[in-house]
């Protein structure tokens, strides 16, 4: 069978970064190809030069459909030979219908107006279909399931019917059953002879769904496989250019020294106001441990860890004592003034400057300390955030690089650096692996080992099962706004943890 997608010698640089080097692959009528490789390989470069999103003349190398050439030099162009992209970024309309988000760019009616009767009953038809259960008239942005959110941006591209569908990261917001739909689509698909190019740091699923597997590393093609030809071992080594043994680990070293105390939490729930998120919640954290919020996705963990840092305020009550001195917390500048750090799940939305360069990120959190005169004293800044930089290993031409133009690891050890440089006593972490490669992984792993070596205080949120697992020393388990559980050692494990929230 002749390829449906070729494309040839594929070469992309940024200032100062060379994103793909001479790539090639093919793609078949009905294949399921994965794309594997750690942040930073190239993977959504790749897909978004195939999608119109950097467009012919920006990169070397050529693209053929069905055997002829073409210059993809736009989205349009794209859609137009039947090639859909999902993004892993949401870019979604929150203040549109579910409808409107599903039909946008091909909405029923006149040139000036929408047929909404139409538009509704042609979304629940194809919702229908697909067996997802959304109102075609919700307003998005009323939609708290993160996860449907990130199932919208997948359905929009499906409802187009492509020939081709590209999906980075798709299921990084979705739960076990959002999965399986998802999945259960994507084989529907197969059967009508779409083709699939599935990027994904879940090996699992690149294993389950599909056919074969491209392997990049440092922008380069470093192997192709059937899947059925190559294990997940194999996979990782190449990911990474050397053995990883003994992927999750962690060095138990924490003390009796109780760093952080958190009695009585107390949230509401904003849309139900006969339900809280979290009902008179206690627990001590100790130095040097990492302690996790063990639950499933909606029980509260996130939340617990936005309203001690005092990101949520409304209606939450709380006593909160450091090394145990009562704080009062009203907002996340009393949080770090107290010794606290967050990094959040969203790093590009609330952990970083996208368009400022990596010093002055990492500085954000301690510009107290650089004062100068009249301003911020740049030497004593690069010097300081320097040591970070190194420390780290952040991957990049310089400190002066946009962040914007890092991979996901590299933008995540920024966030970490920002709020080490604050000498925090206790560190916050919500999904720090999210979207982050297994290698870049490890490097963290490592990190952590280190930190909680020095005595700092770790308080982990994971839904990475083998993850939360492997890492904490101690955790509780959340379920109907309360700890169901507190289990340690030997005891955290995925039985136990799941048989506390079924």
């Amino acid at each position: 069978m002749k390829p449906i997608l070729e494309m040839k010698h594929v070469t992309k640089r940024f200032p100062g970064v060379l994103a793909l080097d001479n790539v090639s692959f093919s793609l078949k009528q009905g294949e399921f190809l994965g794309i594997c490789g750690e942040n930073g390989a190239g993977k959504s470069t790749l897909m978004k030069i195939l999608s119109g999103s950097y467009p012919y003349g920006s990169y070397e190398g050529e693209l053929h459909i069905d055997g002829k050439p073409v210059k993809m030099d736009s989205i349009s162009t794209a859609q137009a030979l039947g090639i859909e992209m999902a993004y892993q970024e949401l870019n979604v309309m929150l203040d549109a219908t579910v409808a409107e988000n599903l039909m946008v760019g091909n909405l029923p009616g006149g040139k000036y107006i929408v047929d909404f009767k139409k538009l509704y009953n042609m979304t629940r038809e194809f919702l229908d279909k697909v067996s997802v259960d959304l109102d075609p008239a919700q307003i998005l942005r009323s939609v708290t399931n993160s996860g449907q959110i990130q199932l919208i941006s997948i359905l929009r591209a499906i409802i187009k019917k492509p020939r081709i569908l590209v999906l980075d990261e798709p299921t990084t917001a979705l739960t076990g059953n959002e999965v399986k739909q998802v999945f259960a689509i994507l084989e529907q698909l197969r059967k009508e002879g779409v083709s699939i190019l599935y990027i994904s740091h879940k090996l699992d699923e690149v294993f389950e769904l599909c056919d074969s597997v491209l392997v990049l590393r440092d922008g380069k093609s470093v192997a192709f496989h059937l899947i059925n030809e190559v294990s997940q071992n194999q996979l990782i080594e190449e990911m990474v250019g050397r053995n990883l043994e003994n992927q999750y680990r962690h060095k138990n070293v924490s003390t009796d020294e109780v760093v952080l105390s958190v009695k009585k939490l107390h949230i509401p729930n904003p849309n139900i106001s006969t339900k809280n998120i979290i009902d008179e919640l206690s627990f001590e954290v100790h130095r040097g441990e990492v302690f996790g919020l063990g639950g499933l996705v909606g029980a509260g963990r996130s939340e617990v860890l936005g309203a001690i840092f005092g990101q949520l305020t409304n209606g939450v009550k709380k006593i909160i004592e450091i090394e145990g001195q009562e704080i009062q917390i009203t907002k996340p500048a009393d949080a770090v003034a107290a010794g606290l750090a967050f990094l959040t799940e969203e790093r590009r939305s609330s952990g970083l400057v996208i368009n400022m360069n990596i010093r002055e990120n990492i500085s954000l959190a301690s510009l107290k300390k650089l004062k100068g005169y009249p301003a911020i004293n740049e030497r004593k800044e690069t010097k300081e955030t320097g040591r970070f930089y190194e420390k780290l290993r952040i991957k990049a031409p310089s400190q002066e690089t946009r962040v914007g133009n890092l991979s996901g690891g590299n933008q995540q050890k920024v966030v970490l650096a920002k709020w080490l440089m604050t000498e925090c006593k206790v560190l916050f972490l919500d999904e720090p692996t999210k979207g982050i490669d297994v290698g870049a992984k490890r490097e963290f792993y490592d990190i952590i080992d280190e930190l909680t070596q020095k005595g700092m205080a770790v308080v982990l949120v994971s839904s990475d099962m083998p993850e939360f697992i492997s890492l904490c020393d101690r955790c509780i388990v959340l379920a109907d706004g309360k700890a169901q559980a507190e289990l340690a050692g030997d005891e955290i494990t995925q039985v136990n943890i799941i048989k506390e929230v079924v």
